[in-house]
């Protein structure tokens, strides 16, 4: 797969602190990229310097192989940020007219593209409305349409899910889908990790200024996998059942039993122990750790947390 995006060692101080400290990472073409951090990780740092609004001090940023060139680059790239980046007083059709003309549509052309997304989106009443008057969700709906409607390349989405309701955000994201499908690659950053498992296919973890995990998104889950299983039987389990040196319960409840296996041991052995009591299991599913349980153990730095990035 070719490569759309590339950043080699890039660094940002402010005021002599380090915001982005010698990070590098690499997006392919019609890939979903999470990038993902805590409060003050330097994210947003870095989704500047990719969109040309600040200059990295080191490093550099590759875009489709060549160096990016922020003068002239900047117009194959759509960026929403989490802030609002609308003119309040203006109307929502002229303001996105406007935006489309600056990322160099013709006049002709942006009404017709305006059209076709007021349409899709349900907002052909808006177009006489001040973006002052819109709720949250409905600007944030304008303002995703103002990011994408040139066609960029490069889609940077910062919380595109905020304040809107499951069927606008459910709208949203099969659009974000359409768009990798058909070549744009998209950096999606946000804090809701259930909202990366569904939409990612690969992560970077920052935090301090720093990445401390690079990754697809099912590989890092089997990275960080627990041994832990969930097994379902036909019939009541009794404690004398689940006390033995091969795994640790986690959890007991009538028929379902969560266990950790000791590392020692294999599945199959567990396997067996059960059916050495004429058990009949109806699953046996291993419980992978979300990418929520992932997050909080890197940037809280657990022991396993830290063997992992000096690894």
């Amino acid at each position: 797969m070719n490569t759309a995006l590339e950043i080699q060692h890039l660094k940002k101080y402010f005021s002599g602190q380090k915001a982005v400290d010698d990070i590098s990472f690499t997006i392919n073409k019609g890939s979903i990229f999470g990038l993902l951090g805590p409060n003050g990780a330097g994210k947003t740092t870095l989704l500047r310097m990719i969109t040309g609004i600040f200059y990295p001090d080191e490093g550099n940023i590759l875009l489709n192989n060549l160096p990016f060139n922020p003068l002239t680059d900047v117009a194959n790239i759509g960026y929403m940020p989490e802030e609002r980046g609308l003119y309040k007083k203006m109307k929502t059709g002229e303001q996105v007219l406007y935006l489309a003309q600056l990322k160099g549509l013709d006049k002709k052309e942006a009404k017709e593209r305006t059209k076709e997304w007021f349409i899709k989106f349900n907002m052909e009443s808006w177009w006489n409305k001040k973006v002052e008057d819109l709720s949250k969700g409905m600007s944030q709906k304008l303002q995703f349409v103002t990011t994408v409607l040139h066609k960029p390349d490069l889609i940077i989405l910062d919380e595109p899910f905020s304040g809107l309701d499951p069927v606008n955000a459910n709208l949203i994201k099969d659009e974000i889908f359409k768009l990798a499908q058909n070549g744009a690659t998209i950096i999606f950053s946000t804090h809701r990790m259930e909202q990366v498992e569904e939409i990612c296919d690969h992560i970077v973890l920052v935090n301090k200024g720093n990445k401390i995990l690079d990754g697809g998104v099912g590989e890092i889950k089997q990275q960080f996998k627990k041994n832990i299983f969930e097994i379902e039987f036909d019939q009541a389990l009794f404690a004398e059942n689940t006390a033995t040196h091969l795994f640790n319960v986690e959890s007991f409840n009538d028929k379902k039993l969560k266990i950790k296996i000791n590392s020692e041991f294999s599945n199959n052995q567990v396997l067996s122990y059960f059916i050495d009591k004429n058990l009949h299991i109806t699953s046996f599913n291993e419980i992978l750790p979300s990418l929520n349980d992932i997050f909080i153990e890197l940037v809280q730095g657990t022991p396993e947390a830290r063997q992992f990035q000096q690894a």
